[in-house]
């Protein structure tokens, strides 16, 4: 019987479906050190299609990643204990493709043609291509497939110069990362930036930026591309990211963190067209692994000399964080090359478009995982008054969403733009020709526009004030936070946001004839509810394998960068941005500094220092900040560095006398010979009381850029209940200490991977058109929040005594979902199966520790 896959919900979906219907959700270890901030986090779901773009619904087709057991270059480097020749390098990359190759030519001679998009022999070993569950089948039986993975999407996570230079900006809307290394500038350290592509003749990066690779369109460069329907909408998220990590000179003498580095642009996202054929920017994950490939190895000859010493991961694949994922992989690989990856951790925290965990390739172990802080002490917020006829309908102060700060009292008439019904809902910001009448005449030029915010709120805002208006009332979703939509060339006029409800009666009001007023007040400065703290919108950990992520928080809110393109007045553009990925690329300029201060440090170093040095918040968990916020003073006078940077017990039982043992391995960074200690750090929250910590050895003696291997064993001295945190710190004699964070989550009382299985008919007959329908939910969202992903799924057909008979269906790192499969009435080789009773073994194997969840589904072939 063969088994063919009938339609499949996409994961995404899936998960943000169940999770709409839980109020508020967070992560399990965000219970484990909740703060209690209820306010924050009402106030936090307001960043919701502000950070990051818009997640379009894409089709990938039938696109997968095959991962083949053949050792990639970086497998070979580490097992040489990272001496190579080039010519060594050379052959070792060029038989990791010949392994492609042979397994390519095995598939033609089973009458399966594959045509590889990508192929990979650097960071792993494999190809990227779109295949039928045929070829699948039989590439997850192949003994030299290690495994076929699903192709995910990734996603990226102003006002004019003169306004920057003249400090016009209202309270909290553009920022300066502040995070610098005195005497060095990142010269001579290359960043590879995997994101959309780069405005390379900017002033800003001018001379900053090489050409690069581009893995979407490989037959162009790393320019920053336009949308094909909107010649002026161009790819942003690239640039301001270059921005971040190497500007100089701008307006208001801001910079970025390293101007003095290079940056290799490798665009791994871009315009491409969606599921319903309109052009979106996104990327995939083989292009994000196709990225990293060309990050260590620039010229692609082989030999990864030349591998870029920083690569920052400026998209992210929301809900992803596994281990063992193609992209997590490759995360790998470029640290073995020795190429730190920086990696956002995604914005899907309290106030993200969904509430969830960290993203990918953040999950990997390899990666840098960085999460966004908010340091802005202040906000602004406006009086706002909107009358109809003699009526009020509002009345109250509401956040300054835009750069732009109205003048003396404002007063002005309310229109809105042309939409039908239909376009309101479907959640597509107003275009540019909405906002004119049949004659060409502007709606809204020199009034208030009343306008739906979309999923994209600052594009809404730019088409109205494109149209001339004075003013804009964004209303739709949530209330817009102060600086939300930040500093935009193409928002010159104050734009606040208004409750959605009071905005839709407002626009039935205009519909129907009746006129409408706006008058809005100075604005005045709000102490800012998450000064000092993680950004809402920030994901929280932890990592699928129950690894604490994200490793460390930077600066991530209203950053002040360049924009691609030119201003109305032939001006260079600049913008802010807020996210993870902005946060990013602070650790990554920081890590570029550091490289070249101590050029010494290999990649885990950086990692180590980086992470281990942070200075923590004091009131954030564990699972929201990692070990703290990036300090890159400490980091450039560490002598220590721990690996891995975070701990993971695994899931406690709960019962009492539960244990676990971990390796932990330090390394002496400095010149002289180092005593350290270890113990747990006494800020630790109280839950941790209820358990003992044990160091083999408590301290050791570690020669100059030695390595020593302590194990912590930890023991519960009562049943764990809620998950707990905390901190280890590794205190080098005569030098400050770095810390290694640390979480235990409660194993659930049911971990079941597998529920509501239904088969449409347990007795039918053999057929490819009309077969039995299989169906079930694999997956969980456990208590807290925490999503329970799929490791590995496989479907088994056995005969009536329980004799195997062939594997019919394997898969990969699966979100929470409901899936559904066709049982044909054939075997696994496609022949068509006798009379008689059979059954399907299904078996879901979790993702970190733990028993696999196993079901029969028993039916009849007539």
């Amino acid at each position: 019987m063969r088994m063919r896959l009938r339609r499949r919900e996409a994961p995404q979906l899936g998960v943000l479906g169940a999770l709409a219907l839980t109020a508020t959700l967070l992560s399990v270890a965000a219970g484990a050190g909740s703060t209690g901030r209820e306010q924050t986090d009402l106030a936090g779901s307001a960043w919701r299609g502000l950070v990051g773009s818009p997640r379009e619904q894409v089709a990938v087709g039938q696109r997968v990643i095959v991962v083949l057991n053949s050792p990639s270059l970086s497998d070979r480097m580490a097992a040489a204990g990272g001496q190579a020749t080039e010519a060594q390098q050379r052959q070792w990359t060029a038989s990791a493709l010949a392994a492609d190759n042979l397994l390519i030519a095995r598939l033609a001679q089973q009458g399966v043609n594959v045509k590889p998009e990508h192929r990979y022999a650097r960071v792993l070993t494999g190809f990227s291509a779109p295949l039928d569950p045929r070829a699948v089948a039989y590439l997850e039986s192949a003994p030299e497939v290690a495994g076929v993975y699903p192709v995910r999407v990734t996603y990226p996570a102003s006002v004019s110069s003169n306004l920057i230079e003249k400090g016009g900006l209202a309270a909290g809307v553009g920022t300066r990362p502040g995070v610098s290394l005195p005497g060095f500038d990142g010269r001579g350290v290359t960043i590879a930036l995997l994101d959309t592509g780069v405005d390379t003749k900017h002033p800003y990066v001018l001379g900053q930026v090489l050409g690069g690779y581009d893995a979407v369109d490989p037959s162009t460069d790393a320019e920053a591309e336009a949308s094909p329907d909107d010649p002026t909408r161009l790819e942003r998220h690239g640039t301001q990211l270059a921005g971040l990590l190497v500007g100089s000179q701008g307006p208001g003498k801001i910079e970025g963190v390293a101007p003095g580095a290079t940056v290799l642009p490798v665009r791994v996202a871009g315009w491409q067209r969606e599921a319903s054929g309109r052009w979106a920017v996104f990327g995939r994950t083989d292009q994000l692994v196709a990225g990293l490939e060309r990050a260590v190895d620039p010229n692609l000859d082989g030999v990864a000399l030349d591998a870029a010493r920083v690569a920052l991961v400026g998209v992210a694949e929301p809900f992803a964080a596994f281990e063992d994922g193609p992209s997590a992989r490759a995360v790998a690989g470029a640290l073995r090359l020795d190429t730190l990856v920086v990696a956002p951790a995604g914005n899907d925290g309290v106030a993200g478009p969904g509430y969830g965990s960290i993203s990918g390739p953040g999950g990997s172990r390899a990666a840098l995982t960085v999460g966004a802080a908010d340091l802005r002490e202040s906000s602004a917020s406006a009086h706002l008054v909107v009358r109809v006829g003699l009526g009020v309908m509002l009345d109250k102060r509401v956040p300054l969403a835009g750069a732009v700060a109205p003048g003396p009292q404002q007063s002005l008439s309310a229109a809105a733009p042309r939409l039908d019904r239909s376009e309101l809902t479907q959640g597509a910001p107003p275009r540019l020709d909405h906002f004119f009448a049949p004659d060409g005449l502007s709606l809204v030029a020199g009034r208030a526009a009343l306008v739906p915010a979309g999923d994209d709120p600052a594009y809404a805002a730019s088409q109205a004030v494109k149209a001339g208006a004075g003013l804009v009332v964004l209303y739709g979703g949530d209330s817009l936070p102060s600086g939300g939509i930040g500093l935009d060339d193409g928002v010159t006029v104050p734009v606040v946001g208004i409750p959605a409800d009071v905005g839709a009666r407002i626009a039935e009001e205009l519909k129907d004839g009746r006129s409408a007023h706006v008058s809005i007040g100075r604005v005045s400065s709000n102490a800012s509810l998450t000064a000092g703290g993680v950004a809402p919108f920030s994901s929280r950990g932890l990592a699928f394998d129950g690894f604490v992520k994200p490793d460390l928080v930077a600066p991530g809110v209203g950053l002040l960068t360049s924009d691609p393109g030119k201003a109305e007045d032939g001006s260079a553009r600049y913008s802010s941005i807020s996210g993870t990925s902005a946060s990013s690329a602070i650790v990554a300029g920081a890590a570029a500094l550091l490289a070249q201060a101590r050029p010494q440090l290999d990649a885990s170093a950086l990692k180590g220092l980086l992470a281990g040095s942070a200075r923590a918040l004091q009131r954030e968990s564990v699972a929201s900040q990692g070990t703290g916020l990036l300090d890159l003073g400490a980091a450039s006078a560490g002598e220590t560095a721990a690996l891995p940077t975070t701990l993971s017990f695994g899931r406690a039982t709960r019962t009492d006398g539960w244990h676990a043992t971990r390796r932990l391995v330090l390394r002496n960074l400095s010149s002289r010979r180092l005593r350290i200690e270890l113990a747990t750090d006494p800020r630790d929250r109280g839950g941790a009381r209820a358990l003992v910590f044990a160091f083999a050895p408590s301290q050791v003696r570690i020669r100059p850029h030695g390595i020593a291997t302590v194990y912590v064993a930890v023991r519960a001295l009562a049943a764990v209940g809620d998950p707990v945190e905390g901190r280890f710190a590794v205190r080098p004699e005569g030098s400050d200490a770095i810390h290694v964070p640390w979480l235990i989550t409660v194993r659930p009382r049911h971990d079941e991977l597998l529920s509501s299985i239904r088969l449409s008919g347990r007795s039918f007959k053999p057929s490819d058109s009309a077969p039995a329908v299989l169906s079930f939910q694999a997956g969980r969202i456990a208590t807290g929040g925490q999503l329970e992903p799929v490791a590995l799924l496989q479907l088994k057909l056995r005969d009536s005594d329980g004799k195997p008979l062939g594997t019919l269906a394997q898969l990969r790192d699966l979100l929470p979902g409901r899936f559904a499969f066709g049982l044909t009435g054939r075997n696994a080789e496609g022949d068509t199966l006798e009379p008689g009773r059979y059954s399907v073994r299904l078996t879901a194997y979790p993702t970190g520790q733990g028993q696999p969840s196993v079901t029969t589904v028993r039916f009849t072939i007539r």
